[in-house]
């Protein structure tokens, strides 16, 4: 991801109008490179700025203050040694560089902290953030403890329960039946109790 696009624009604009700038008579002899040298001899013309020689390296081909230093996607380039220095960067506008010195052990400490902390890291390389492991709810001892003892005890009642329904069943089905059966037969000998007194009025008014 790219930010501060219009800084990095800017700074491009000024640096097509820089021009090269060479060691003098690089170009005339192998032996000679073409970076930059400051060229001090006394009659020396490219000191003197003649016409027609290359230009010397000056402030004036300087880039903007604002965009200097920035690294091409936009990031402030910082670098790092350890994991404490990460703690004063600002991930939105800051990017990590690993220094050189620092050793492996470090770096994994680095990356894991940086991918944490949602750090751009520039020279992460091979190197991949430590996996940590997912955390295990444990719950206490008493707890678990607790929980096994009252399931087995609600399991115990709730089968004497049920056992002691289904026994309680065929009793007041039988007291039931029984209740019935002696009704009717109260009711069978009311009703021939009944009938009889009626004939012996009849019979005794006859």
């Amino acid at each position: 991801m790219v930010i501060n696009k219009e800084l990095l624009q800017l700074r491009k604009k000024i640096a097509e109008k820089r021009p090269e700038f060479v060691r003098q008579e690089s170009w005339r002899y192998k032996k000679l490179a073409s970076n930059w040298r400051k060229p001090k001899g006394k009659d020396n013309k490219m000191r003197q700025q003649v016409s027609g020689v290359p230009r010397l390296v000056k402030v004036g081909y300087k880039g903007p203050r604002i965009s200097r230093g920035l690294h091409p996607s936009g990031y402030n380039d910082v670098l790092v040694f350890n994991t404490r220095d990460l703690t004063k960067i600002d991930p939105k506008k800051d990017a990590v560089r690993i220094a050189h010195g620092v050793g492996n052990k470090k770096r994994i400490d680095i990356v894991t902290e940086a991918t944490k902390l949602k750090i751009k890291i520039l020279n992460p390389g091979k190197i991949e953030a430590k996996k940590l492991p997912e955390k295990v709810e444990t719950k206490p001892k008493k707890e678990a403890e607790a929980k096994a003892e009252t399931k087995p005890k609600k399991e115990a009642e709730a089968k004497a329960e049920a056992e002691a329904k289904a026994e309680t069943k065929p009793k007041k089905e039988a007291e039931a039946k029984v209740e019935t059966k002696h009704k009717k037969e109260a009711e069978a000998k009311g009703k021939k109790e009944v009938k009889g007194k009626s004939l012996r009025k009849k019979v005794a008014k006859s």
